[in-house]
């Protein structure tokens, strides 16, 4: 069977807008929360979210361009350029038939459909934009990356909640290793930190109302509150290893696992008991080739409400036993909860935590709740034994995905 591998990778977060400053600054356990700055919040009850700062698509995407676009396909262009050319795909050494695209949002253009509601409300339909659909659909991030590089392999749009940036990569992952396209772009992106988003959140109590941003997102911690919005995007291109070698590509890492299934239990709340999570965790480890206690690393989801973070953790003593040394750790402490974009932002994470062999923070951590008996990783810590990790995602609706990743060897 193909193997796939991992041969470039793009970021735009709060902590950073690309991987090498992202990462940095998730090592170095800083948090990219902060006051809301994007509109008035005061009448939502929430005044802190985990923003992208200082951003400007023209650099990479072009003024003309960018003009065509919602800000969640912004980012998600954005952070696909910096992977296509680290990765070093070119029409030159890659066919258009032979280069795919899965990349979804969870919500897709909403701060162009809160701007255009407005706008019909106010000054009636015919001053509705011409562009309001074209920019405003959740498929236009895929599209807009097919266009930019030519990619006329599958092409589409997945959305699976918080699970779609994982969902993405691995659906390109099978892509490749069934032999259905010799390259993928993929991840996730996301731009809803915005009047209707956050007012949105807010009104199904899903939200932390804590003011201090570094007690806002405390995955694990049984002071937790709620999750915090975040905002950004992250991009993988998959390849397969033979494609890879023949233009000389850098490889990052190797997938080896997918998991992929739901809880059918609840429009919001996760299955009490894990067990769907538990049976994802174990299909991409099956699927990888190993054992559970090969796993050295946890990327959890990790959201920082009482639901998901007790019964992940419950997922996880299932699966890898009440006495395993698992570390386990939520970057969402640090970005917030990117929604359909956090799972490509932590695939991102996991890799390179695997390329360096360093496991990534959970920030903010001081009193662990009872409820989640896991080890959680509290300041960025060396393990030279670190070959394997997974990544987990657990999203409205049920959907749930795990992602298995191996550092890179022959």
């Amino acid at each position: 069977m193909t193997r796939v591998v991992i041969t470039g990778m793009g970021a735009i977060t709060p902590l950073g807008n690309d991987v090498q400053t992202f990462t940095a600054n998730a090592y170095a356990g800083k948090v990219g929360i902060g006051p809301i700055t994007k509109f008035d919040a005061e009448e939502t009850g929430i005044t802190v979210a985990g923003e992208v700062k200082d951003f400007d698509p023209a650099e990479k995407i072009g003024k003309k361009a960018a003009k065509r676009m919602d800000l969640f396909s912004q980012y998600a262009v954005a952070s696909a350029v910096e992977a296509v050319e680290q990765a070093g795909l070119t029409e030159e050494n890659t066919r258009s038939e032979d280069l795919g695209v899965i990349y979804g949002s969870g919500i897709g253009g909403l701060t162009t459909i809160q701007e255009q509601i407005i706008k019909m409300h106010e000054k009636g339909p015919q001053r509705v934009s011409p562009m309001f659909v074209p920019t405003a659909i959740a498929n236009m991030a895929a599209g807009n990356i097919a266009i930019r590089f030519h990619a006329q392999n599958i092409c589409t749009a997945i959305v699976t909640a918080c699970a779609t940036g994982t969902n993405s990569i691995g659906e390109a992952y099978r892509q490749i290793k069934e032999g259905r396209a010799q390259a993928m772009i993929c991840g996730g992106s996301e731009a809803s930190v915005n009047e209707i988003g956050i007012a949105g959140f807010a009104a199904l109590n899903a939200l932390s109302k804590e003011k201090d941003p570094a007690k806002a997102s405390i995955p694990f911690d049984k002071k937790r509150s709620g999750f915090v919005l975040g905002e950004g995007a992250g991009t993988l291109v998959l390849e397969s290893l033979e494609h890879a070698q023949s233009h000389g590509a850098k490889i990052l890492g190797e997938v080896v696992g997918y998991g992929s299934n739901c809880d059918a239990y609840h429009i919001t709340a996760p299955d009490p008991t894990g067990q769907p999570a538990v049976w994802a965790m174990q299909e991409a480890i099956v699927e990888a080739g190993i054992t559970a206690d090969q796993v050295g690393y946890i990327n959890a989801h990790g959201t920082s409400t009482h639901a998901n973070d007790a019964s992940e953790s419950l997922a996880i003593r299932k699966v890898f036993g009440e006495n395993s040394n698992v570390q386990v750790s939520s970057s969402k402490s640090m970005t917030g909860h990117l929604l359909g974009a956090a799972g490509a932002i932590e695939a991102v994470l996991t890799v390179d935590a695997l390329q360096r062999q360093v496991l990534p923070p959970n920030v903010g951590l001081t009193e662990q709740d009872e409820e989640c008996d896991i080890n959680v990783v509290k300041t960025a810590t060396p393990d030279p034994t670190l070959e394997y990790a997974i990544s987990n995602s657990l999203g409205f609706g049920g959907h749930n995905a795990v992602l298995a990743f191996k550092r890179w060897s022959e």
